[in-house]
């Protein structure tokens, strides 16, 4: 196949706006034909949006969309990928009680001369298909009978049975297994040689420099770098996308933790002990001391919220155990995991903390309803004392209990979340991202009221993107990678450079090129 020279795709000053959020800023962008193009970026970089534009998802609000060099305007993703774009989606996005073959042909089955599905025909394009793939499965069954990693497979060839001059790939290898990892890398590689234009995006850097040619690195919406990925070393990637220069990293003094690191003596309030997963954690071993902050750092995918919701028993384990005080936490159990002293703030506070619809007082005080009922009354009086307590002592700024925690800032309503979570009289927090998207004042509010629960006697599991955060907020910190403890640094270990440079580099080989992989 003859590959042509000009883009197939191009992204011209393109902007996109959100309420309160400018997801992309003038972002300018080709990906050329036969060539794989990496686009990374953290959480909130734009990565998502930018991918919804090119699939019609969503219309930019200034800027041009081009494909082979005319403005194109998508007002769905089926006309995008009527056009040649086709996109497989880190959750697969088939239909699970069709067949597995209705799903690789849905919207364009073969007929017969009478106009009906011919379904002989069907069945053995599909099973062809799929052998190219590595896969052998019964084509007429159910796609839900199918583990993840084979729906995965069947959305990966429906994607490129399709005609298509440009496929974007989000995450393609987070459900699937090591062979099928492997049969995925040889189907891009058959693409390219066809000069398909291919968009990968992927939090696994070996998975960038085995596959990727080129790289675009998005920050906070805005394009930050663009170029051969050969050009960047790994730990020079990792710098771009989290805003730091390579071998210029300060020490200290940008965040209001307090300065000295705390050395936490005797047993562990927490032991996690070889929590294993497939495919998102592998054996990861952790603990926590009483009046200790034990950091978790990694990118974003390399596990560390998947350990948190391991531990408190949201996530369902293969293998591994944790106690808390040396009693053994019942596996999948969050209910057990809270009663035995675990807490957590989970990441994402609006979709699994608050209550909006419920007030500051009914927030904080759900999770304490058991100590404050008596015959099944709740003991108003206690409640508003337990509410005025935490509101003072945590400094919620709130017109009263009564105001709708909606309405509240973001800073505040994770401090109403934190509140609940005291009110429990936990022996461990498991904080995940505890200052992401709060302003600056509430940010430093929240980093002392860490440092207060910590000299207070609590075990706290720090998770942060924000390297400053981890670094002057942590007395240890365990770094994850690809789901596995790759490192520990501790004492005068606890530096941005070594994180970044153990984010970036540990337990890797080096490969051809000299660059540690």
């Amino acid at each position: 196949m003859t590959i042509g020279t000009g883009p197939v795709l191009e992204l011209v000053g393109v902007t996109k706006r959100f309420p309160g959020v400018l997801a992309l800023d003038d972002v300018s962008v080709s990906f050329q034909p036969g060539r794989v193009h990496a686009l990374v970026g953290e959480n909130g970089a734009g990565k998502s949006t930018l991918i919804k534009v090119l699939t019609g998802v969503y219309a930019p609000d200034h800027g041009q969309l081009r494909l082979h060099g005319s403005p194109v305007h998508f007002t769905s993703p089926r006309q995008a990928q009527s056009a040649g774009i086709s996109t497989i989606y880190q959750e697969v996005n088939l239909i699970p009680l069709m067949s597995v073959a209705r799903n690789l042909f849905l919207g364009r089955e073969p007929l017969t001369r009478w106009g009906l599905v011919d379904f002989s025909a069907m069945y053995a394009a599909s099973d062809r298909l799929l052998r190219e793939f590595g896969i052998d499965v019964d084509v007429r069954a159910p796609l839900r009978t199918l583990g993840l990693g084979a729906q995965q497979m069947v959305a990966l060839a429906r994607a490129v049975s399709v005609e298509a001059s440009a496929v974007v790939m989000d995450e393609p290898t987070s459900s699937l297994e090591a062979t099928e990892v492997e049969t995925l890398f040889g189907v891009v590689d058959a693409l390219r040689k066809r000069g398909v234009s291919i968009v990968y995006i992927s939090h696994r850097i070996e998975e960038l420099y085995r596959l990727c040619d080129d790289v675009t690195v998005l920050r906070d919406g805005r394009l930050v770098h663009h170029g051969r990925l050969a050009d960047l070393s790994r730990i020079q990637l990792i710098s771009l996308m989290l805003g730091r220069e390579t071998g210029q990293v300060e020490a200290a003094g940008r965040t209001t933790f307090s300065e000295r690191r705390r050395v936490a003596q005797g047993e562990p309030v927490l032991v996690a002990t070889r929590l294993s997963r497939s495919p998102v954690l592998n054996e990861v071993s952790v603990s926590v001391r009483p009046g200790e902050v034990v950091g978790l750092g990694g990118l974003m995918g390399s596990g560390r919220s998947e350990t948190a919701k391991a531990i408190l028993g949201e996530i369902a384990l293969d293998s591994g155990s944790v106690t808390v005080r040396g009693r053994r936490v019942p596996r999948h159990s969050p209910r057990a995991a809270v009663k035995l002293g675990i807490g957590m703030l989970p990441e994402d506070r609006k979709a699994e903390g608050i209550i909006p619809g419920l007030s500051v007082r009914d927030n904080i005080v759900l999770a304490a309803v058991p100590r404050l009922s008596r015959a099944g009354l709740v003991s108003t009086s206690e409640a508003d004392r337990l509410v005025a307590g935490f509101m003072d002592k945590l400094r919620i700024k709130a017109s009263g209990p009564d105001q709708l925690v909606s309405q509240l800032s973001g800073g505040n309503q994770q401090k109403v979340l934190l509140a609940r979570l005291l009110c429990l009289d936990p022996s461990v927090l498991l904080l995940d991202e505890p200052t992401r998207g709060i302003d600056v004042g509430a940010k430093a509010e929240v980093q002392r009221l860490v440092d207060e629960l910590a000299d207070s006697g609590l075990g706290v599991m720090l998770i942060s993107s924000d390297l400053e955060e981890l670094v002057e907020g942590a007395d240890r910190i365990v770094v994850l990678r690809s789901g596995s403890v790759v490192e520990e640094l501790a004492g005068d270990q606890v530096k941005e450079d070594r994180l970044v440079a153990a984010m970036a580099t540990a337990g890797l080989a080096t490969d051809p090129k000299g660059d540690p992989q």
